[in-house]
């Protein structure tokens, strides 16, 4: 029944996917805010991620391998906090993050490198207490989805190359998503009761 089965795409190149989730599935499409906290010199390379409603999730290891300075990592945790909730008042308009207890939760992503942002994301919304939580990407590496199957109750991703590179390379066209097309596909999915 359309309602119990949430398709969450992570913002931003995760909703187009997602979008085609929920038409697949006619289920409700909302998103999931999320950003990776980035390397000195290396935004995309990521030390950690937070979701907006979970706590900093960080590579301590990694951390202390590459000796990031404390200051640098408050500092890169507050400015993703800072896009968290720039891109929450645009995406949501002022309403409230979806009710996601005893429903099923499909967490989309366009693909998954480390997994960081997408481990942020099931874990902030496994605390929302779903019936089921579901990870669906559709490229990712063997030992980032061995991992995500602790996360979740079922991973999906039909394509998991053992020479993983980046995930753009597994589009044709992987241009940035911006906030225009999130807008406009979470409009065509409108809907979602709320908490």
């Amino acid at each position: 029944m359309p309602g119990d089965v949430v398709v969450l795409g992570i913002a931003r190149g995760g909703v187009p996917v997602a979008s085609e989730v929920a038409a697949a599935l006619d289920a409700v499409l909302s998103v999931a805010v999320a950003c990776k906290v980035g390397a000195p010199g290396n935004p995309e390379y990521a030390i950690g991620a937070i979701a907006e409603l979970g706590e900093p999730l960080l590579n301590e290891g990694m951390i202390r391998d590459l000796r990031i300075p404390d200051r640098y990592v408050l500092g890169a945790v507050e400015q993703a906090r800072s896009e968290i909730r720039r891109r929450s008042e645009v995406y949501r308009a002022g309403r409230p993050v979806p009710a996601l207890r005893d429903k099923t939760i499909v967490v989309v992503d366009d693909g998954v490198a480390t997994g960081s942002t997408l481990v942020a994301v099931l874990r902030s919304v496994r605390a929302s207490d779903p019936a089921r939580l579901i990870c669906a990407v559709p490229v990712g590496p063997p030992d980032t989805i061995a991992r995500l199957e602790n996360e979740a109750d079922v991973v999906v991703c039909p394509t998991q190359p053992p020479s993983f590179a980046a995930v753009g390379a597994w589009y044709d066209n992987f241009d940035q998503v911006g906030d225009d097309q999130v807008l406009a596909l979470l409009e065509e999915f409108s809907g979602l009761p709320e908490m």
